[in-house]
C-alpha cells in the first residue's frame, strides 16, 4: 500500500470525525413503530417540556440501536455520514463517512478502538489486509484521540436529549413533520461555556480550543421527538463553524458490530513506527 494512499484514507476518517468533535427522526419503510398512537402525545411534548424530555430520555435508553444519517457542513466543507450505532454497555458504531470529494470509508469503532477499511487498491502494501486499527488509548494525550473519544458521545440521540435538560430556556417551536413522522420540536441557544459543562470533564479542554480557534461564540441546539418518545432528529449550529442535522430511524433493528478479525488489521501505530524507523 502506497504511504499517501494509506495515510489520505486514514485522513478521511480523521477528517470527518474529528470536524464533528468540536461540538457533538421520521420513520422510514419498514421502521418499528408503536401499533397504536397515544392521544395527546404532542400536546404532552408541547405543554410538559421537562417532564416530556425525561421520558423521552427513558424510553430512548431501552433501546438496543439506531439508525443514524448526519449531514452537514464544516468549516465550508460538506460532510456525511450514515451507519448504525448499537446502544449497549459498550458503544459501537459502524459509519460509512463520505468527505468534500466524494470519497467513502467505512469506519467501525468499538469503545475506544476503530477500524478503517483500506481501499482493495491499497492493500498491496499491508499484505492484502482489509482494516486499519487505531487505538485511542494509546493517544490518550493527543488531542486528536480525545476528539475521537467524542463522536460517540455527540451522536447518541440520548446524549443530544439530556443536553436540552441540562440547559436552561429550551423552548418548544411548534409541531414538525419529520421524514413522515410527526414530532415536537425543541431548540434552544446557549453560550459555549455553558455547552461545555455537558461534555465529558476529559474532553472538554480540548472541545473549548476548537470552539476557541473557530470563534464560536453560542451553541444552537434542536430536537425533534415523535409520538413514541423518541428522537427523530438532532441539530447543532455552531456559527461560522458549521452545523450539523442527525436523523434518527430504525429504533431496536437489530445489528451486529464486531472488531474485524486480527488476520485482516494491520495496526496503524505499527505502521507509523515503521515509517520512523525508515526515515532515520
Amino acid at each position: 500500500m502506497h504511504v499517501a494512499l494509506w495515510k489520505k484514507t486514514a485522513g478521511v476518517a480523521v477528517a470527518a470525525l474529528t470536524a464533528l468533535a468540536g461540538v457533538a427522526c421520521g420513520p422510514q419503510s419498514g421502521s418499528t413503530e408503536a401499533p397504536d398512537k397515544q392521544p395527546g402525545v404532542l400536546e404532552l411534548l408541547a405543554s410538559d417540556l421537562k417532564g416530556s424530555l425525561q421520558k423521552t430520555v427513558d424510553t430512548t435508553t431501552k433501546t438496543d440501536s439506531v439508525t443514524v444519517k448526519m449531514t452537514g457542513t464544516m468549516s465550508g466543507q460538506k460532510i456525511s455520514m450514515q451507519g448504525v450505532l448499537d446502544l449497549g454497555d459498550a458503544p459501537k458504531a459502524e459509519m460509512t463517512i463520505t468527505d468534500p470529494e466524494g470519497t467513502t470509508v467505512t469506519v467501525r469503532m468499538i469503545g475506544a478502538v476503530f477500524f478503517v477499511e483500506i481501499p482493495a487498491e491499497g492493500r498491496a502494501n499491508t499484505g492484502g489486509k482489509r482494516w486499519m486499527k487505531m487505538d485511542l488509548t494509546a493517544v490518550a494525550g493527543n488531542k486528536a484521540g480525545a476528539d475521537f473519544g467524542k463522536q460517540f458521545e455527540e451522536m447518541d440521540p440520548i446524549k443530544q436529549v439530556k443536553t436540552l435538560l441540562a440547559i436552561e430556556g429550551t423552548k418548544v417551536v411548534g409541531q414538525e413533520t419529520v421524514n413522515g413522522a410527526q414530532t415536537v420540536h425543541y431548540t434552544v441557544t446557549t453560550p459555549v461555556a455553558t455547552y461545555l459543562e455537558q461534555i465529558d470533564s476529559k474532553r472538554r479542554a480540548s472541545t473549548e480550543e476548537t470552539f476557541a480557534q473557530q470563534g464560536v461564540k453560542d451553541i444552537k441546539v434542536d430536537l425533534w421527538v415523535d409520538e413514541q418518545y423518541r428522537p427523530r432528529r438532532a441539530g447543532l449550529g455552531m456559527g461560522k463553524m458549521g452545523d450539523m442535522v442527525i436523523d434518527y430511524t430504525d429504533y431496536g433493528k437489530a445489528v451486529t458490530i464486531e472488531a474485524p478479525p486480527a488476520a485482516e488489521t494491520a495496526d496503524m501505530a505499527e505502521m507509523l513506527k515503521g515509517l520512523t524507523a525508515t526515515n532515520t
